[in-house]
C-alpha cells in the first residue's frame, strides 16, 4: 500500500475524503467517513431517524460524486418524491463545506422510532415516485451540469447507480452505511437518540482501457474483466461497522479490502459542515422586496427568517428593518 506523504492528513480518520487506486489497475476510487460535519447536519434538526439516515447518505453520495472534480465549484445531490420524504439535499464545494437538509411529513413519523415507515426498501417507501439530480456548478459564467434520472431503485446507492450508468457510462459501485455512533453496526446497541450521527461511503469506478493493439474485433480484456469484478467483490465485502468505526483508519479499511491486488491512496480533503447562509446575504433577498410585502411577512411585529440548512433564524424588527431600508 502506498501511504501519503502529509503527515496531517495520514493522522485524520474523520471528515474526509480518502482518493485511491486499486494496483491492477482495474479500479479507482474514493471513501468518505463523515463525524462531526455530518452529526451537525444530522442534528441541526429534529429529524426521525429514518429520515436522517436518507439525508446522510445523501450526503455521502454528494461527498463521493464531488471527489471525481478538480474544478473548484459546487456539487449538489437532490432526491424529489410524492412520498413521505418529499425533498433530500446536500452539496459540498470543492473547497469541502458540506451542508444539506430534509423536508418531510412529520406527520407520518411520530417520534421518528425504529418502526416508522421506511425500515425496507426506503426509496419507495418513503421517496415515493420522483427524481434524482445531479448538479455541478462552476460559478461565474460557466454553465451548469445537470443529470436527471428517476428515483428507480430499493435504496439511494441502487438510484446513484442508474446515474452513473447514464453519466459516466463506466461501471461503477456505490456503498453507503450511516447510524448513531454504536448503532446499527453490529453492536446490537439500540438509538438513544443522543448518540452522535456517523455517515460512511466507499465508490468504485472501472478505469478506462490503456490503448493497446487490437488483434481481433473483440476489445475486451479478459482479465481487466477479472479485476474489475473481483474488486466488485471485494468492496461489497465492506460492512457498515468498518465503513462507520472511527478507529478503523481509512487506510486499514482500503488495505483489508484489497490487499490481494494492492491499492495506492492518495492525500485527502478534509470536510466540515460550513452552512454559505449569513446576514449579508439575507439581508439582501430582503432588500430585493417592496417594504410592504416585508411588511405583511411580519410575525409579532418582527421577520424571522430561517436558513433550512443550519437552522439559524434572522430575526429583524422594526428598528432592523428601518436601518435595512434607509442603507
Amino acid at each position: 500500500m502506498t501511504e501519503m506523504t502529509d503527515p496531517i492528513a495520514t493522522r485524520r480518520v474523520d471528515d474526509l475524503i480518502q482518493p485511491f487506486q486499486v494496483e491492477s489497475m482495474a479500479a479507482q476510487g474514493r471513501l468518505v467517513r463523515l463525524g462531526a460535519a455530518a452529526d451537525a447536519i444530522l442534528g441541526a434538526h429534529e429529524y426521525p431517524a429514518p429520515v436522517a439516515i436518507l439525508l446522510g447518505e445523501c450526503l455521502a453520495l454528494a461527498v463521493l460524486l464531488a471527489g471525481a472534480f478538480k474544478n473548484p465549484g459546487i456539487l449538489s445531490v437532490q432526491a424529489k418524491g410524492d412520498g413521505p420524504v418529499r425533498l433530500l439535499v446536500a452539496d459540498v464545494t470543492s473547497d469541502g463545506a458540506m451542508r444539506g437538509y430534509a423536508e418531510y411529513d412529520g406527520t407520518l413519523f411520530g417520534d421518528g422510532a425504529a418502526g416508522a415507515p421506511g425500515a425496507a426498501a426506503p426509496v419507495p417507501r418513503l421517496l415515493g415516485a420522483g427524481h434524482l439530480a445531479i448538479t455541478l456548478d462552476r460559478g461565474g459564467d460557466s454553465q451548469r451540469h445537470q443529470g436527471l434520472v428517476e428515483l428507480d431503485g430499493a435504496t439511494l446507492a441502487d438510484c446513484a447507480h442508474n446515474y452513473l450508468r447514464r453519466s459516466i457510462q463506466r461501471d461503477a459501485a456505490v456503498k453507503l452505511a450511516v447510524a448513531r455512533a454504536g448503532t446499527g453496526n453490529g453492536t446490537g446497541t439500540e438509538d438513544d437518540g443522543t448518540a452522535p450521527w456517523r455517515v460512511g461511503g466507499l465508490m468504485i469506478q472501472r478505469m478506462p482501457e490503456p490503448d493497446r493493439p487490437r488483434i481481433s474485433g473483440d476489445d475486451a480484456d479478459p482479465d481487466r474483466d477479472d479485476a474489475w469484478r473481483r474488486a466488485v467483490v471485494l468492496m461489497g465485502s465492506s460492512t457498515s461497522a468498518e465503513l462507520l468505526d472511527p478507529e478503523l483508519h481509512p487506510h486499514r479499511l482500503l488495505y483489508r479490502l484489497f490487499h490481494e491486488d494492492g491499492v495506492r491512496v492518495f492525500n485527502t480533503i478534509a470536510l466540515e459542515m460550513r452552512c454559505r447562509c449569513s446576514l449579508e446575504r439575507v439581508t439582501s433577498v430582503l432588500k430585493s422586496f417592496p417594504r410592504r410585502e416585508i411588511e405583511a411577512m411580519k410575525i409579532d411585529d418582527r421577520v424571522v427568517v430561517k436558513c433550512e440548512f443550519c437552522n439559524t433564524d434572522y430575526v429583524f424588527d422594526d428598528a432592523a428593518l428601518e436601518t435595512l431600508y434607509a442603507a
